[in-house]
């Protein structure tokens, strides 16, 4: 009888120590082709959340929403003007923070986890600076935009701007993820980084990148460190871009 011919433990080792060898090479990029594909979803939403405002600004004279709410730029309130042209079918629950039905999908980005539990199922920001004269938005402080919602400052008087009035609309940013989560050092940060005791602006606040919609309405996926900085706080939040619609957010 022919003796069957076992592996040596040599050769178990050698197999073993090849296929860790490639596990090595190909997980990481496997793992990028994945946040990569997030990235395009990401992009794909807001395309379609630009879609929603042409349809908004077209119906109201060329306009961009405005409330009368200073906190508009909040990805839980502006949601809803546009809400008819978006086809989520979400509908308020009564205090205009949450919704009772519908599915918020277009709303969230896929690398963005916090979404659902921290922001109410968005994760993207509107820029202040289409409700808000250019004047007020140099005037801005953080404390203005997250602070004491009873004391919002030169944030509290709203002004309805128009698509004519966007001195360079390639240039200037209308919404745009809050988080810079596909890519980062430590942890996802949103535009003021890892805030730090009175308000103070974190030192990793123009790190990572994040996914934009232009007033043009194309995206682009931008990093923190491209931005114009606001003058004051020096931090990459559109809202307080400098000279607000008249300004640019990209060199």
């Amino acid at each position: 009888m022919r003796r069957l011919r076992a592996f040596t433990l040599i050769e178990l080792l050698v197999v073993v120590a090849i296929i860790a060898i490639l596990a090595a090479i190909l997980f990481p990029v496997f793992a990028r082709a994945k946040e990569s594909a997030k990235k395009t979803a990401c992009l794909s939403n807001l395309k379609q959340i630009g879609l929603a405002f042409g349809l908004y600004s077209s119906d109201w004279d060329d306009s961009y929403p405005n409330t009368g709410d200073p906190w508009l730029w909040i990805g839980r309130k502006w949601r809803w003007p546009v809400m008819p042209y978006l086809a989520i079918g979400q509908k308020e629950s009564g205090d205009g923070l949450t919704a009772r039905s519908g599915s918020p999908a277009i709303l969230i980005c896929p690398s963005d986890r916090a979404a659902l539990q921290a922001y109410d199922g968005t994760s993207y920001a509107y820029s202040a600076a289409f409700y808000l004269s250019p004047d007020s938005v140099n005037r801005l402080r953080l404390r203005n935009l997250i602070a004491g919602l009873g004391t919002p400052g030169s944030l509290a008087e709203t002004q309805t701007q128009t698509t004519t009035s966007v001195q360079d609309p390639s240039r200037k940013g209308m919404v745009m993820e809050w988080l810079n989560a596909h890519r980062f050092e430590r942890q996802p940060v949103g535009f003021w980084g890892t805030l730090k005791p009175g308000l103070v602006p974190g030192d990793d606040r123009k790190t990572g990148a994040r996914t934009m919609l232009l007033a043009d309405l194309h995206v682009a996926f931008v990093p923190a460190s491209r931005q114009t900085p606001s003058v004051a706080e020096d931090v990459p939040d559109f809202s307080m871009t400098p000279d607000g619609i008249l300004g640019t957010d990209l060199p």
